[in-house]
């Protein structure tokens, strides 16, 4: 019996995502720890027995898919250092996630040949994957960017930071991913990128104001108490 998808282990360091002349500032230098290549082999990936050969349509449609080539040539645990340094999600998951969202119909995603066709669309995966596999590496995606957003919210309403340091981590946050979507090859037109970006900041303003208005004011049962103190006795 196959065993279910594991999440990996956060590597102790990143490094600068190969293929790429420009990273983002924060991106380190130093060559990560060795780990498996294109994720943890058989049974824990959900590897599937070897594929039936292509038909002519898919090799196609395999051939005509060019993300993710400016990463081609490089190793899966250079990929997963970058992205377990700048972000919550491992290379196998930002792959996946995004195979699903390309290859998809009105029914969902074509998990079987994403995961029949892994290594084929994807330089730096060299495992198949069951559709199950595929799955749980798309829920992960999903789970650990909801996690992320209400992290960050939480530290927007709570105070931590002031309305120009959420600026700033906005700002971070859009390098790494715009970085990564370059990477991947998925462009978005620069009147929207800009127009998200504006949309999100302003929202962000509005938060932490709203926040600190709401944490500046006394409980109701607080001031109603100190209503009741001051009324002369009688």
């Amino acid at each position: 019996m196959e065993e279910p998808y594991q999440e990996e282990p956060a590597d102790a360091a990143g490094e600068r995502m190969p293929g790429q002349e420009e990273p983002p500032a924060a991106v380190p230098e130093s060559e990560p720890a060795a780990a498996p290549e294109g994720g943890i082999a058989g049974e824990e990936t959900g590897e599937m027995p070897a594929p039936p050969p292509l038909t002519p349509e898919q090799r196609e449609r395999i051939g005509k898919y060019r993300k993710f080539k400016k990463v081609d040539g490089a190793t899966y645990h250079r990929v997963n250092g970058f992205l377990r340094k700048h972000t919550y999600v491992t290379a196998r998951e930002w792959a996946i996630a995004r195979l699903c969202a390309d290859f998809s119909t009105r029914s969902g995603a074509e998990m079987t040949f994403i995961g029949q066709h892994l290594p084929d669309l994807v330089p730096f995966m060299t495992d198949t994957y069951t559709p199950q596999a595929v799955n749980q590496a798309r829920n992960s995606f999903k789970r650990k960017v909801r996690k992320a957003g209400a992290t960050f919210f939480y530290g927007a309403l709570c105070g931590f930071f002031t309305a120009e340091e959420l600026d700033d981590i906005l700002f971070e946050s859009s390098e790494v991913a715009r970085f990564l979507l370059e990477v991947e090859g998925t462009t978005i037109d620069i009147d929207d990128e800009l127009d998200i970006e504006d949309r999100i900041a302003e929202v962000m303003r509005s938060v932490a104001e709203a926040a600190s208005m709401i944490r500046s004011q006394k409980p109701e049962a607080e001031n109603d108490g100190d209503d009741e103190r001051e009324e002369p006795c009688e």
